[in-house]
């Protein structure tokens, strides 16, 4: 494996290490730009009370917010553990080039972190009963997306 992605995995992996010092979660992520850019964050759902604060995620924010952009192409992404289905749709969200981890989901299964019911649900392998997702159609439900289309100003994404 290359030196670079070892010093990031490496990083990523001190990152959740001192999260765990720090009250947080044992996940660290850091993001490199193509052009050497590097963001860092660790894991706050439990410091922040949001669900969503995973390190991915928090890199992948604090990235957009600090560059002034809600894409990062060809940004790699380097995370202390497999990110869960949420931070890998919100890295493709982002159009992240790559991500390398260096734990395993099972590995977090093992200290509590089991993400795979999620894994299943989003297969279609788990009991739907889960969470209900249902459509329910109702009159100008695409109306939004008319008025999107027809908005000269638009930003496209």
């Amino acid at each position: 494996m290359e030196e670079r992605v070892t010093a990031h995995l490496r990083r990523a992996v001190e990152l959740a290490e001192e999260s765990v010092a720090a009250g947080g979660g044992p996940f660290g992520a850091v993001l490199v730009m193509p052009d050497g850019r590097t963001f860092e964050a660790s894991n706050r759902v439990t410091l922040e009370n949001d669900p969503t604060a995973h390190a991915e995620v928090m890199a992948i924010r604090r990235a957009c917010r600090e560059l002034g952009v809600f894409e990062l192409r060809d940004a790699t992404l380097y995370a202390s553990c497999e990110p869960c289905p949420m931070c890998l749709a919100a890295s493709l969200w982002a159009r992240v080039g790559s991500v390398y981890f260096a734990a395993d989901r099972f590995a977090a299964a093992r200290a509590g972190f089991s993400d795979a019911e999620f894994y299943d649900y989003l297969a279609g392998t788990a009991d739907p009963s889960v969470m209900p997702v249902e459509q329910l159609p109702i009159p100008d439900a695409e109306r939004p997306f008319d008025r999107w289309r027809a908005a000269p100003d638009r930003v496209e994404y």
